[in-house]
């Protein structure tokens, strides 16, 4: 039987794990986003980070530049997900993927998800690059 304090515990433990591999990855944008949901769905924000990060993108199977590479090809495909889009291409940067390399995935993607939204994900690119003085890209084969 699993008693209410091994329950909290571990629930603190997970918070604390996944907040560790988030400040790796995003840096502040971690706490932002736990901090942007505080006051309208504190829960969320917490199974962002213990489940999310703490139990998924930890896991050692994939290295994190793989995991990113990942994480932007599905959120390029959903489409209307540019807030993320723009943590995760910050996210990618910060684990190595160079800028050339992000906006070859995200040209990928437009043969499985199409032009108009791998067209988005590319101008969320545009933006991120631009603002960390990432600009011009070059990936003209």
């Amino acid at each position: 039987m699993i008693t209410a304090h091994a329950t909290t515990h571990h629930r603190a433990d997970r918070y604390t794990d996944g907040m560790e591999v988030l400040r790796r990855i995003d840096r502040e944008a971690g706490q932002r986003i736990v901090d942007t949901l505080a006051d309208v769905s504190p829960e969320l924000g917490h199974q962002v980070v213990a489940w999310a990060f703490g139990d998924m993108y930890a896991r050692p199977e994939l290295v994190a530049r793989e995991r990113q590479l990942v994480t932007l090809g599905v959120l390029t495909a959903l489409g209307g997900c540019e807030i993320e889009l723009e943590v995760h291409i910050n996210a990618a940067l910060n684990v190595g993927l160079t800028p050339v390399e992000i906006s070859e995935a995200l040209l990928h993607s437009a043969v499985y998800c199409g032009m108009p939204r791998a067209i988005n994900a590319t101008l969320v690119a545009k933006k991120v690059f631009g603002e960390r003085g990432l600009l011009p890209v070059s990936n003209i084969a």
